[in-house]
């Protein structure tokens, strides 16, 4: 309370101290313009219409004022603008404002700290041990990319295509923040902090025939070299985030019985206050969907333009599409119906991926599936959400979703709210129950509509892609730029409430939406 009250006076004395110098200031041109013969109405004018402008920036670090006698100009600077006022020879020339100036990294300068390598770098060294039954290796390559896919088919665009893996998200992201804009070495001008951890790699090779103690050792570790850092004491970790390269799920393991699933990385207490971005939500106020990783990853903003206008050219002869396998051991699961409706439809095409079928590991056979239809059926598997998700928008494919928290209740930051203007919603129990036919429902969308969602997915196109960490789009914002923004909208609005004096768990808290 007291450091508020002596903030709250500094900030008071400061504004006064500012309209006595705007003040003086003022008659102080008065009485020069007047000397000079100038207009002394243009430069009271001037002053008058920027005051507010000015005053605007009193909750600035510091003001700098500077006088240069010879030029006759006087520079007033702040930490977002730079004044330049000239007093000009010339009598019917009293006063310019030259050149304002704004620094475009304010408020969304990132820190990231220097972690030990053994929560990220040495991790990708066992490369053979990431995932059980799955060689990895391959796909940690590029930066996370994977290999490059050779356009045999003509099925994709010319550059920026790879074999991405649908878990090596922590990979593309901690590259693309090393190339961030508006990193900062400065802790103390950051406005969030990134911990570079790959919580997903880490769990990943723990999570079959591991007890509990080996899972959560890098956590706990983690943790504890945090909680050391001058950084988190500052707002204890609320400006913190991280990526999880996994749905979050399998950082949240509920109990400490060896046979559950996933580490407790974001069950311990102190994580409570660091935002998580996952390629799939939890319920957990501080959980954040962001797309899987898709094949493209372009250089330049010019292949993300060609690539739609490639979408819109594309003949879709099917009416829909379902690239996946059944789920017989799922309770509930309408994969199955899904497929027989699917087979029984001359309309309909269908990829199994049963037993890993060598298709749906092709990415040109799985997009050039996409590009050939209208519709492109996304009904929950293992989880929630499906990477199909994005490589169907990403290959124009309108999405059709049975479950609200496949993609509504998800990606918040990335999905238009009224989730009709890109996709089609049928409700899983209504396919359970076979009260709904999936052809006949599509079929009844006017084409119209049809033509109006397809724009839309397509125009989502450059949100839900992550650009090659190598370069820099110029006038796109991508999946990640997306993110960043995102994460720092939500530690301002938590500065906000610590301002307000409220308690600032429930500012971090009432930020979020509420989740499915």
């Amino acid at each position: 309370m007291e450091a508020l009250f002596v903030g709250k006076f500094r900030s008071q004395l400061w504004f006064v101290l500012l309209i006595s110098f705007l003040l003086s200031l003022i008659l102080l041109f008065y009485y020069h313009s007047a000397i000079t013969g100038g207009d002394q109405n243009n430069g009271v004018t001037f002053l008058v219409n920027n005051f507010v402008n000015v005053i605007q920036d009193r909750k600035n670090k510091s003001i700098d004022f500077a006088v240069n006698s010879s030029h006759r100009t006087i520079t007033l600077s702040t930490n977002y603008h730079n004044f330049t006022l000239k007093v000009s020879q010339e009598k019917n020339e009293t006063i310019k404002h030259t050149s304002p100036s704004l620094d475009s990294c304010s408020g969304r300068y990132i820190y990231m700290h220097d972690v030990p390598r053994k929560f990220n770098e040495d991790l990708l060294k066992d490369c053979h041990s990431l995932i059980k039954w799955f060689e990895m290796c391959q796909y940690i390559s590029n930066q996370g990319l994977g290999p490059k896919i050779e356009n045999s088919e003509r099925v994709l665009s010319s550059k920026g295509w790879f074999a991405t893996n649908q878990f090596t998200l922590g990979i593309i992201f901690h590259n693309r923040m090393k190339q961030y804009k508006c990193l900062t070495n400065d802790s103390l001008l950051a406005s969030a902090i990134y911990v570079p951890f790959y919580p997903g790699f880490d769990v990943s090779r723990y999570l079959w025939g591991f007890n509990i103690s080996v899972r959560d050792a890098a956590s706990f570790a983690l943790v504890k070299w945090l909680t050391q850092k001058p950084e988190w004491k500052r707002m204890w970790g609320r400006d913190h985030f991280l990526v999880g390269g996994r749905p979050a799920w399998d950082l949240r393991r509920q109990t400490d019985d060896d046979s559950d699933w996933g580490s407790k990385l974001m069950l311990l207490p102190e994580s409570n206050n660091i935002t998580l971005l996952s390629v799939e939500a939890s319920l957990w106020n501080n959980d954040f969907a962001i797309p899987y990783p898709t094949y493209f990853h372009p250089s330049k903003d010019i292949q993300v333009r060609k690539w739609q206008r490639k979408m819109r050219r594309m003949e879709r002869r099917y009416l829909f599409t379902f690239t996946g396998a059944p789920r017989p051991n799922s309770a509930g699961s309408i994969r199955g119906e899904i497929i027989d409706q699917c087979q029984s439809s001359s309309t309909c095409n269908f990829v199994s991926c049963l037993h890993g079928a060598k298709k749906c590991e092709d990415p040109l056979k799985v997009l050039k599936a996409f590009q050939s239809s209208v519709f492109c059926l996304q009904p929950p598997g293992d989880s929630l959400t499906r990477r199909s998700t994005f490589d169907s928008i990403l290959a124009g494919c309108i999405p059709v979703f049975f479950h609200p928290g496949s993609a509504y209740a998800q990606y918040i930051w990335y999905m238009p709210r009224n989730h009709t203007k890109y996709s089609v919603f049928i409700p899983q129990n209504d396919l359970k129950d076979r009260k709904v036919l999936i052809n006949e429902t599509l079929l009844q969308v006017p084409k119209k509509e049809v033509l109006a969602m397809r724009e839309e997915v397509i125009k989502l196109i450059p949100r839900i892609v992550y650009a090659d960490p190598s370069y820099r789009l110029e006038s796109l914002e991508d999946a990640f730029d997306i993110a960043v923004k995102g994460v720092l909208d939500r530690v301002e609005a938590v500065r906000r409430v610590i301002k307000k004096g409220k308690d600032p768990s429930i500012g971090f808290a009432e930020f979020n939406v509420t989740k499915f």
